[in-house]
């Protein structure tokens, strides 16, 4: 609307301020507009039932036209009610006032109701802090052991136990009989003289659950949790790799009960006879001497490793004393589906009826982290729906029959590959549990 039209509408009102029909056709010519003084006259010079008679979609134009102005209290002013919109123009409101806390609870408010109206410049304002002067800086120094190491094992703070871990029950019975029992009966395995603590090595299909087993079992034993990385170890300098290893393995036993876990053991402890370097046999005796405890006491320290190429890992961790129970974590059977699918899908919006066994049944092979992608793609549909319609458009059967449509399993690949192994180089029945798994899942 040009500008002599707006001043035709202001002149009219002028002369009938209480035209509360007239008044809504020039605040929201003002809004398309932008001119917030303007409006700010208009309201001013009404009568007041005339802006009492305002709705509460032109009173939630008003408010966030007045806060792109900067009119702050004229913006609390109009933007009323739970309307998830009207929240949001508040929280900028109450932002700008320096009413952070306020805005905060306004914003979280009307994320919760409708999350397609997150702000990310919004959110980051919001959760701005100022350091206060004088803080401490870091300083780097040179004392490896001391400050290094117990900032890289930081332990993990969230507890997860095996009422997290979908299926796998005859694993997790394995587990507790054979590794949590004697955390927690230190007494009765003492007077048998069996100690506690040791190394367990897991293997199968990327994707099934064994970093989180791992993790379960910490949280079962009550012990410290170490998730070692490989870039936390492997030092371009001579004899550093060897003695970031001791020194974590130190930190372990100090902080006893704990659990060192060592994914994608192969890199660190894989067979010598396929490498030609001096140092990578180097950090494998150290790692075997670490786990024999030699000259260390272990008790009380639970090494867990895993792998998926248990055939590329020296055949000395095997030997009792160190990796001396090896378990195979296979892919979910179609309980276990059901289970996952049920967990990855509690506390996410969704409507009518999910057909969550008949989506165990058709996802044969899926590992564990294949079902979180089958449910992460039809999220992901369900989002762009709600962007495109500008509200929560929640999860459907429709969007997990789509997502199913797209996705194989990522499992096949290794099976078959395992499988050889299992057939032609299976010395001692080492893999005879996954012949065991594939003749029960023949097809």
């Amino acid at each position: 609307m040009q500008s002599d039209q707006l001043d035709a509408l202001e002149q009219a009102l002028a002369a009938s301020p209480d035209n509360a029909p007239l008044l809504a056709l020039a605040l929201g010519a003002c809004a398309d507009a932008s001119e917030w003084p303007r409006a700010e006259r208009l309201l001013a010079r009404a009568a007041p039932a005339a802006r009492d008679a305002l709705g509460p979609a032109l009173k939630l134009r008003i408010a966030s036209l007045a806060a792109d102005w900067g009119a702050n209290e004229r913006a609390l002013e109009y933007a009323l009610g739970d309307d998830p919109a009207a929240r949001l123009v508040r929280a900028r409101a109450l932002l700008d006032l320096g009413r952070r806390d306020e805005a905060l609870a306004e914003y979280r408010a009307a994320i919760a109701a409708n999350p397609t109206l997150e702000d990310p410049r919004l959110t980051a304002e919001l959760k701005a802090r100022v350091a206060p002067a004088g803080a401490e800086r870091t300083v780097a120094n040179d004392d490896t052991d001391r400050t290094e190491i117990p900032r890289l094992l930081k332990p993990e703070v969230q507890r997860v136990t095996f009422a997290d871990v979908g299926g796998l029950d005859e694993i997790k019975q394995q587990i507790r009989r054979r590794i949590i029992t004697p955390f927690q009966k230190p007494s009765l395995f003492e007077r048998f003289r069996r100690r506690a603590g040791g190394g367990i090595l897991m293997y199968g299909p990327p994707g099934c659950g064994k970093t989180l087993l791992a993790r379960a079992t910490a949280g079962e034993c009550g012990a410290k949790f170490y998730n070692v990385a490989l870039e936390d170890i492997l030092d371009m300098y001579i004899g550093e790799s060897e003695r970031k290893l001791h020194a974590i393995f130190d930190e372990a036993r100090r902080t006893a009960p704990s659990v060192l876990f060592f994914d994608e053991i192969e890199a660190l402890g894989g067979k010598r006879e396929h490498t030609r370097e001096a140092t990578s046999s180097k950090l494998i005796s150290q790692f075997l001497a670490e786990l024999d405890g030699f000259g260390q006491n272990n008790q009380g320290v639970l090494i867990l490793g895993a792998t998926n190429v248990p055939w590329a890992v020296d055949p000395a961790f095997r030997r009792p004393g160190r990796f001396d129970r090896v378990l195979f974590v296979p892919p979910p059977d179609q309980a276990a589906r059901e289970d996952i699918l049920k967990g990855l899908l509690r506390d996410r919006p969704t409507h009518g009826q999910i057909d969550v066994a008949g989506l165990a049944r058709a996802t044969s092979s899926f590992s564990g982290a294949d079902l979180r992608h089958l449910v992460e793609s039809a999220i992901d549909e369900a989002i762009d729906a709600s962007l495109d319609a500008g509200r929560e458009v929640p999860l459907t059967q429709e969007h997990l029959k789509l997502a199913l449509d797209d996705l194989k399993p990522t499992t096949l690949e290794w099976l078959t590959t395992a499988r050889n192994y299992a057939r032609y180089a299976n010395e001692g029945g080492q893999y005879d549990d996954v012949l065991d798994f594939i003749k029960r899942n023949a097809r």
